[in-house]
């Protein structure tokens, strides 16, 4: 049966006039949303505006659903404080509206859910009562999709929670932590969507906490999650590889190991590929998992992120943009649709979206974009290896995360450890960097933004310079051309004009000896997916033991992305 669910994230229009410098992407900034006043009316009018827009353009491209945050702020309960309670009903006279605008644009709506969302009163009425806090969760729900016929379904969440910097008086907390509870979780809910003949979507991604925390990979605990779990209600949604949305990643086994329906997540706006700023095409990756997933994947839909993702200073909104600043977004966006739903060749699609006299331009363009990403953001040799710590895979992209590139002795160190053939990786990245002027060329030709092509380029010359300083023998001369060109880059692209990469340089030593690290990353790391015997005892039981008791994740020495960003390192080791 062919794939009839297409969904897409929805919520770029609550960024406008989000003036942070760095944004929380994972979700609706609820705090930022007006609630009384001309505030109110001038904010919402906006979003509203914007939603109409964007609803056309993806139900034009062939959208068929959005999914839109979150349950929290639209479910009320007698124990929510004042306050609380009045925002919320605040946004549920505000979301009705917008239900109806996604109606009207023929789209279906699915509704995001962390598990699970509490206040403080909640937490000072319910405490840990595990039993207490999941019936306060299923009445949640239940009254929520009464009050909400318009609502197809909901997507949960269990392996992720709010971040760090989220400052809501609603915040939401890991509650799941073992295959079992997550089973009774979907025992629990389930007869209600049936009841009420709407869609349960499970999410498998994790952040790796607790013991639920290899879920995306890992065969038995999905298995164990998901016993006895057969009900026509139900969907499972995990992204392509296992992990976050990188490349190098090979498809999900799990795709082929459940034979329950199946969602399949890609990411249009690359949250570690500069987020639309240029062109970090997926076109032929998602042509292959395309072809892949048609054996028995059982595959239900796609969902497609184009807004969702990352803590970063990138703003643009897709199919918001004015003059085709967001025109990356949607390239990823609409060619990942045409091939899954239509299954259109990568050419053809591209063709479709450009015309088929600029189409030979670009689509060159786009294959030297890809080799720019996979051969100098990406460290090949370092990326195709399978590597493990405790519940999680290893990120293939290290140096470059978000909105940051990394030129520091500590990850010199660690890429030379894990590099067997730097002289590889050097030419791959020389090669890799000449293809900008012909790139340049070709936008020009294909009539695609060039401004972001050369912004790319002065950027990728100091990921170029950054693979000298990690694999050549130390020159004092390197690092001061490195700080000479990072000057440069912010001169060239100040950030009032454009969003731009911050660089972190730090050329102090690290105190680590090469011996010491091999050792550390033998005995931490692994290259299976299984547990070795250390694990059990060491890594998985000993050290998040440690951890929790010296608490080094809020110590300034752990680098302040780790502390303050998503959730923390500390839910590494819970």
């Amino acid at each position: 049966m062919p794939p009839g669910i297409f969904l897409i994230d929805a919520i770029g229009p609550f960024f406008r006039g989000y003036e942070r410098r760095r944004i929380n992407w994972s979700k609706i900034p609820f705090t930022h949303l007006a609630t009384e006043g001309e505030a109110r009316r001038t904010q919402w009018a906006q979003i509203r505006e914007d939603m109409r827009k964007f609803t056309r353009e993806v139900a034009a491209a062939g959208f068929n659903a959005v999914t839109v945050d979150d349950l929290a702020h639209l479910a009320p309960h007698p124990l929510h404080e004042p306050e609380t309670a009045a925002r919320i009903a605040v946004f549920r006279e505000e979301f009705a509206e917008l239900f109806r605008i996604i109606q009207e644009a023929g789209l279906q709506i699915y509704v995001t859910s962390d598990v699970l969302p509490v206040t403080p009163a909640i937490e000072a009425a319910l405490g840990q009562d595990r039993q207490k806090l999941e019936e306060y969760y299923r009445a949640l729900v239940e009254g929520f999709l009464k009050a909400h016929p318009e609502v197809a379904g909901l997507v949960l969440r269990i392996g992720e929670s709010d971040g760090v910097d989220v400052k809501d008086p609603i915040r939401t907390r890991l509650h799941v932590r073992s295959a079992a509870e997550t089973n009774r979780l979907l025992r629990t809910l389930l007869p209600v969507f049936e009841r009420q003949e709407r869609t349960l979507i499970l999410r498998t991604w994790t952040v790796g906490a607790h013991r639920v925390g290899d879920l995306i990979w890992h065969r038995r605990t999905l298995a164990k999650a998901l016993v006895g779990v057969n009900s026509p209600s139900f969907i499972l949604s995990m992204k392509y590889g296992e992990s976050d949305f990188f490349r190098y990643l090979p498809l999900n086994r799990a795709f082929f190991r459940t034979p329950h329906r199946k969602i399949v997540e890609l990411q249009a706006r690359r949250e570690y590929e500069g987020a639309g700023e240029f062109p970090s095409f997926i076109g032929w990756d998602c042509e292959q998992f395309a072809r892949e997933l048609q054996g028995d994947a059982n595959l239900a839909g796609i969902s497609v992120w184009c807004q969702t993702g990352g803590w970063h200073r990138f703003r643009r909104l897709a199919f918001l943009e004015e003059n085709d600043r967001d025109f990356w977004l949607r390239l990823n966006t609409v060619v990942a649709l045409r091939i899954f739903r239509d299954r259109e060749s990568v050419e053809d699609a591209v063709a479709n979206l450009v015309g088929v006299e600029r189409a030979p331009a670009a689509l060159e363009l786009l294959r030297h974009a890809e080799t720019v990403v996979k051969e100098l953001h990406y460290i090949g040799d370092f990326a195709s290896q399978k590597l493990f710590f405790r519940r999680v895979r290893i990120p293939p992209l290290l140096h470059v995360y978000w909105d940051c590139l990394f030129i520091n002795h500590a990850v010199r160190k660690v890429l030379r450890h894990f590099v067997q053939d730097p002289e590889r990786a050097l030419r791959e990245g020389e090669a890799a960097y000449a293809l900008f002027p012909r790139m340049i060329e070709l936008a020009r030709a294909a009539e695609l933004p060039v401004a972001d092509i050369e912004h790319w380029r002065d950027f990728c010359h100091l990921i170029r310079l950054a693979r000298r300083y990690y694999f050549l023998p130390f020159e004092p001369e390197l690092t001061e051309r490195i700080r000479a060109s990072k000057k440069a880059y912010k001169k060239a692209w100040p950030s009032e004009k454009r969003q731009r990469y911050r660089i972190k340089l730090s050329f102090e030593p690290f105190k680590v000896k090469r011996q010491t690290l091999g050792w550390l990353s033998s005995l931490l790391l692994r290259r299976q997916r299984g547990y070795r015997l250390i694990d059990h005892v060491l890594t998985l039981n000993l050290l998040g033991l440690v951890f929790r008791l010296f608490r080094p994740g809020k110590s300034k020495a752990v680098p302040k992305f780790l502390r303050k960003s998503a959730m923390g390192v500390d839910a590494l080791f819970r």
